[in-house]
């Protein structure tokens, strides 16, 4: 009985991607990832939040934005539309993955957890409309924005190497510090949550609910973090120089050092004058381009070496012919 192939694995018959379109592919992903934060924060603050006013279609009798919901239904519709781009850039990368020879397993299903995040969001999305922009709604589409971040920069990091079990390249203590630095700056962007969820910018002209506390607050306790994260990033930047890790570690320490010196200005610039809608547009930027690389320094920390092809087996008839 000849066995039925789905849809993928008959691609993967036909089909066979070089390791940089691999590579390619899973960037994508990344690229979109990032691009759909930052036009979900252009959906807030252009007050577009409720530019479609249901989901999944935009009006009760229309998919599609109308003329009567002017600017803000054009902003809200376009940002809808970038999902199916973003699954279109996720589903490249699943296929891309299954194709490779041999099939990689852990990366296809790597593929597949962005595919169902991105499911999950945007039924979160939904949900956050129909609650008429809750903020706690809000918060969690964009932790879960950031949710599908991480498994894509592991995704593109994972192209790059074999499927061996990790090796360190640093001394623990130096691993342990990582960790810190990851949950720490984890925390920092869910803090960031709490002062969008209190501040001026709710999404939406109309009165919309704020989270129960003052956003100045809110904003003093997201800055303190902040310089908690600095300061492990300084330490994570010494301690690297110190055990004489590889240079691209390094590299990428120092990364992290210049995008947080950046996000920090921006920061403390936007407060100071207001929140105004551009400044917080390059914060949410910075958070996904700081997230990227405390991540990406993370995974520096530890190896998978490429595996070398198997040799192909040369046949007695094929070196006798070659030789005629």
């Amino acid at each position: 009985m000849v066995p039925v192939l789905t849809p993928l694995a008959l691609i993967a018959r036909r089909w066979t991607p070089t390791p940089r379109t691999l590579r390619r592919a899973a960037l994508s992903a990344v690229v979109m990832s990032v691009l759909i934060i930052v036009t979900g924060g252009a959906v807030r603050l252009t007050s577009s939040g409720l530019g479609c006013d249901t989901w999944p279609k935009c009006t009760d009798d229309s998919l599609f934005a109308t003329p009567e919901q002017g600017l803000h239904g054009a902003i809200e519709f376009g940002n809808r539309l970038l999902t199916y781009v973003l699954s279109a850039a996720v589903g490249w990368a699943i296929i891309a993955a299954r194709s490779t020879k041999p099939w990689r397993r852990g990366l296809t299903r790597l593929g597949w957890v962005q595919f169902w995040v991105v499911m999950g969001n945007a039924v979160l999305g939904g949900i956050t409309v129909w609650a008429g922009l809750n903020p706690w709604t809000v918060a969690g589409h964009f932790l879960l924005a950031n949710a599908l971040l991480t498994v894509a920069v592991i995704t593109w990091q994972r192209t790059r190497e074999g499927d061996t079990a990790p090796r360190p390249r640093v001394p623990r203590p130096v691993r342990k510090l990582s960790w810190a630095l990851l949950v720490t700056s984890g925390l920092l962007i869910t803090l960031g949550t709490t002062v969008t969820g209190s501040g001026k910018h709710a999404g939406d002209s109309s009165d919309v609910p704020r989270m129960p506390w003052d956003w100045a607050d809110a904003a003093h306790l997201h800055a303190a973090a902040a310089w908690v994260v600095c300061a492990l990033a300084v330490a994570m930047w010494l301690v690297l120089r110190v055990v004489d890790a590889p240079d691209d570690t390094r590299a990428r320490a120092r990364d992290l050092l210049i995008v947080l010196l950046a996000q920090g200005g921006i920061g403390y610039v936007q407060f100071f004058t207001g929140v105004p809608e551009i400044l917080v547009g390059a914060h949410m930027l910075g958070s996904a381009l700081m997230w990227i690389a405390v991540v990406r320094l993370a995974l520096s920390l530890r190896e998978r070496p490429l595996e070398a092809p198997a040799p192909v087996p040369v046949q007695s008839g094929s070196a006798v012919s070659a030789t005629v």
